[in-house]
């Protein structure tokens, strides 16, 4: 079954704590996908909610799935959000006969090893609607430290591998970059060079208030950077 390695609780909250401090990235995010996301949409991965509870303010949305294989996570995620949809398994597990028109998957494809596979799946689901799959991945093998293993990350992509296995799936691409000029070299230095093994909460806050609005301002409206902490793309089941 294609699901998320073991996460120790303590990684996890490292983890959820920071994505809690990044109201601008995930709002930017959610941007920068939000065309897409409307009718019937899947949310892979979604931990305990965090996006969730973002995704459900989109009017567009008409019935919006979440999916996680954590039964743990799942059981936070019940308590913040009790009257969400919500599936505990992975899309293997999904019988719906729903035409999906968009999935969103958030920093989950790197925590799957048969990665191929999935998006394979992905396109099955999407491909009656042709949909869209809004995906977001960390990039650059070159960074990848020890907290990527700790967050039970398989990889991280390259430009190259993300393309060929997204059209190998049956995908087209629509709209593929790097993103995060900045956090690459931020991760490089804290995790690379430093060699911590957790998220400075502060830090997240700082960098999401001061820093990334202008970055990612310059990287949308004026240039593409040519290296980024990670991938986003959104690829179409034609």
């Amino acid at each position: 079954m294609n699901a998320r390695p073991n996460i120790t609780a303590q990684t996890a909250d490292f983890e959820f704590a920071a994505l809690a401090e990044a109201r601008n990235y995930r709002a930017a995010l959610l941007r920068d996908f939000g065309p897409y996301l409307c009718g019937n949409v899947l949310e892979v991965g979604c931990g305990i909610g965090q996006v969730s509870s973002d995704l459900m303010r989109i009017p567009e949305i008409r019935r919006l799935l979440s999916i996680e294989p954590d039964a743990a996570f799942c059981a936070q995620f019940r308590s913040r959000l009790p009257n969400y949809e919500l599936l505990n398994g992975t899309v293997a597990d999904l019988n719906s006969e729903t035409p999906w028109n968009a999935i969103l998957s958030i920093n989950v494809l790197e925590h799957i090893e048969n990665d191929l596979e999935e998006l394979s799946t992905y396109y099955r689901l999407l491909q009656p609607s042709k949909g869209a799959l809004c995906l977001f991945v960390p990039a650059r093998p070159e960074i990848y430290a020890s907290i990527d293993k700790d967050f039970g990350h398989f990889r991280r992509y390259t430009r190259p591998e993300l393309q060929r296995k997204l059209r190998s799936a049956g995908f087209s691409l629509r709209y593929f970059r790097y993103y995060n000029f900045v956090g690459y070299f931020l991760w490089w230095l804290s995790f690379c060079i430093l060699k911590k093994r957790a998220f400075d909460v502060a830090a997240v806050r700082l960098f999401d208030r001061a820093v990334f609005p202008l970055v990612h301002g310059l990287e949308t409206h004026i240039c593409p950077p040519p290296i980024g902490q990670s991938l986003i793309v959104i690829a179409i089941a034609q």
